[in-house]
């Protein structure tokens, strides 16, 4: 049996080539021919073939009914796992974040077009925020979800839209794409977004997003409107920004040590 080709930093070459098949198929929005796969790869077609293959047998790429290949189930499991253990990771400073302004904390990523409520902390006011965690909305209309599209280029956050629709939760959700793209622009310049009643009816967030993390991200502060004032988000935007750098800063040395 041939030794397996290593890199200079001691990696398996075959299982680098298989992530890195899995991550093109991602950014295709999750589907893509073997042909598409061999131009964004630069691989050569027969070694496509070999890790496909490989790849469809054991559950995480599955080869739909038009022939092309498309992210599979068995990746579900292990994405939710670990977006649930970085949420624990990060409860201490979403706890701190709740000490300092009063208000409920929650850290959310962006998983197959959806935001998932991966962390929360609750506010110590009888009357607060809740959403549990797995949670899954549509990024449109919410706080951490316009913080995440902000981040992206225009026509990935366009093409995301156009897949997920978007649906009014109330009155304020904003339900045009290109009345959206407009807003993000004034998102990614101020460094932070604010949900007005978009998601729930008398709810006001702000959220942040996280920068340089493997899956796109944002931590969010959230309270009735008759709390968190508009006088109120220019005081805490900053302090949600400071806590989204450490919680960057940390996700950063991590992928350094690891």
């Amino acid at each position: 049996m041939p030794e397996e080709k290593t890199g200079r930093d001691g990696s398996v070459q075959s299982l680098r080539r298989a992530f890195e098949l899995l991550e093109h198929l991602a950014d295709t929005g999750g589907e893509a021919s073997l042909s598409e796969l061999a131009t964004t790869s630069g691989l050569p077609m027969p070694t496509i073939h070999r890790l496909i293959r490989t790849l469809v047998a054991l559950g995480y790429v599955r080869q739909n009914t038009n022939r092309r290949y498309a992210l599979g189930a068995r990746l579900i499991r292990l994405g939710e796992s670990a977006s649930m253990q970085f949420g624990t990771w990060a409860r201490p400073l979403l706890a701190e974040l709740v000490d300092e302004v009063g208000e409920t904390a929650n850290l959310a990523v962006l998983e197959r077009d959806e935001v998932v409520y991966v962390a929360q902390v609750p506010s110590k006011h009888s009357m607060r925020m809740f959403t549990e965690v797995g949670r899954r909305v549509l990024p449109h209309g919410t706080g951490v979800g316009k913080a995440i599209l902000s981040q992206l280029p225009a026509e990935e956050a366009r093409a995301l839209l156009g897949r997920t629709g978007m649906p009014a939760y109330t009155e304020h959700t904003i339900t045009s794409a290109d009345e959206l793209l407009h807003h993000l622009t004034t998102i990614a310049a101020q460094g932070y977004a604010v949900d007005e009643s978009e998601q729930e009816l008398g709810v006001r967030c702000v959220a942040v997003p996280l920068t340089g993390t493997p899956a796109p991200a944002a931590v969010s502060v959230s309270g009735p409107e008759g709390r968190l004032t508009k006088d109120a988000v220019s005081r805490i935007a900053p302090v949600v920004q400071r806590v989204a750098a450490t919680l960057s800063e940390h996700l950063a040395s991590e992928e350094l040590s690891a």
